[in-house]
């Protein structure tokens, strides 16, 4: 058996590890399980690092669950929110939870012949037959008010103003049966998850321990944060969706090529499979000259390829090459079929009659609302930081007329290094 932990640990992927957990994974192959929140319909790249982590697991030898929350959905975790989520309609749910199963499915090797196959499980699947009654009777009485009380979850949100409703204190107890259960039906011996997901494992652990006199393990990755001390895996467009209809591919790899050089370093050994000696060189030499940007372009590339496949990743690249690496070409150079095909442009419709005779440049860019005032869009012009059809824009008195439609219909405005639109003169 490879060393898990081992692994893990230079990934910087281990945060807490209950002791014995190593040695239990030395010992035999050991079924494992993650969680997964179906709040939506979609997961985004926060949810890759369990994914990886269960890849990693399954690499290892051991078998790995993947669980939709299909009942805990329902009830809502408290861990790290400072109020109460909505709670979600059962049709809701059930779309959300086949919408995330078949992503899970992507990723894991659930070849039924191997020893050591993933399976999905919902934990609806047998919270559905136990009665209020039952539960409170057979798993309430195992675990005391004062253990659920001493969480720091808990804590925070009971010295919160929104304070904390009967339903959400009773969340680590729900999922701590889904340890119990998944314990005793599937011989899961170890829960993995987020740091802020320790105080509900480890009551699935003292509830094995309590109601079965078993042994459970448990271990949390640390939870993603950006160097600058943004909100890893959220853009000005919000999520970063694993869904390449919420996030295109070309949005999807430009997320990773714009991390910058810290956040980087430690990205590639989380987010990519890599081995240690390849992930070193590739550190050294973007150490050697940095405005390459070989760990970025290296990390985009295999989670792009990971996520959405080759042939993505490829459309990605030329997308890429035709707004940033090649923007020396003339514009005039490209074909309607590359303007229109282009991802991660935004592009707006506008009235050929308002250029007919011409338009102020500034006038444009407000009426397309590419700038919220004709102020922004002056200063922006003054500092060099616009152009048209890939020529700067020296004067903010500049006029557009119909001569410089691209085709006779479109323009390609840049705004700052990466903010590409493409208006459509109808």
């Amino acid at each position: 058996m490879q060393d898990l932990i081992e692994e893990l640990q230079w990934r910087g992927m281990i945060q807490d590890i209950m002791p014995g957990t190593k040695e239990q994974l030395k010992k035999e192959m050991t079924t494992a399980y993650i969680g997964f929140d179906p709040t939506a319909d979609s997961l985004h790249i926060g949810s890759l690092v369990p994914i990886i982590l269960l890849i990693h697991l399954q690499k290892a030898g051991h078998k790995p669950i993947a669980l939709v929350g299909g009942a805990t959905g329902m009830v809502g975790d408290p861990s790290g929110k400072s109020e109460e989520r909505n709670l979600l309609s059962e049709d809701v749910l059930n779309h959300n939870v086949a919408c995330v199963k078949a992503q899970l499915e992507k990723f894991l090797n659930f070849d039924a012949s191997k020893p050591n196959a993933a399976e999905m499980a919902n934990n609806y699947d047998w919270f559905k037959n136990i009665s209020f009654l039952d539960f409170i009777r057979d798993t309430g009485k195992h675990i005391t008010v004062n253990y659920m009380m001493a969480k720091d979850s808990v804590k925070k949100r009971l010295n919160s103003e929104a304070g904390m409703s009967f339903t959400e204190f009773t969340y680590q107890l729900v999922q701590g049966f889904d340890f119990y259960w998944l314990y005793k039906n599937k011989n899961c011996k170890l829960q993995m998850g987020g740091s802020d997901q320790w105080g509900n494992i480890v009551t699935g652990t003292e509830l094995i321990r309590r109601k079965d006199g078993g042994e459970a393990f448990a271990f949390t990755c640390p939870l993603i944060k950006k160097a600058d001390g943004g909100k890893f895996g959220k853009t000005e467009k919000g999520n970063v969706w694993l869904d390449a209809g919420k996030t295109s591919p070309y949005q999807f790899y430009q997320f990773w090529l714009n991390a910058n050089d810290i956040d980087a370093e430690g990205w590639i050994k989380i987010f990519t499979f890599l081995d240690m000696p390849t992930i070193d060189t590739l550190i050294a030499e973007h150490k050697t000259d940095a405005s390459k940007r070989l760990l970025q372009k290296t990390l985009a590339k295999e989670i792009t390829i990971f996520v959405h496949g080759q042939e993505e990743y490829n459309k990605a690249i030329e997308t890429t090459e035709k707004l940033f690496a090649n923007n020396t070409a003339a514009a005039e150079d490209l074909s309607e079929e590359d303007l229109n095909n282009m991802e991660g442009i935004v592009k707006y419709n506008f009235a050929a009659e308002k250029i007919k005779a011409s338009i102020a440049v500034i006038d444009l860019l407000v009426e397309t609302a590419i700038f919220p005032s004709k102020g922004e869009a002056r200063k922006m012009i003054q500092n060099g930081g616009l152009s048209i059809n890939r020529k700067k824009v020296e004067q903010p008195e500049f006029k557009i007329e119909p001569s410089l439609l691209l085709h006779n219909k479109y323009l390609l405005v840049q705004k700052g290094k990466k903010n590409y639109y493409l208006i459509t003169c109808n």
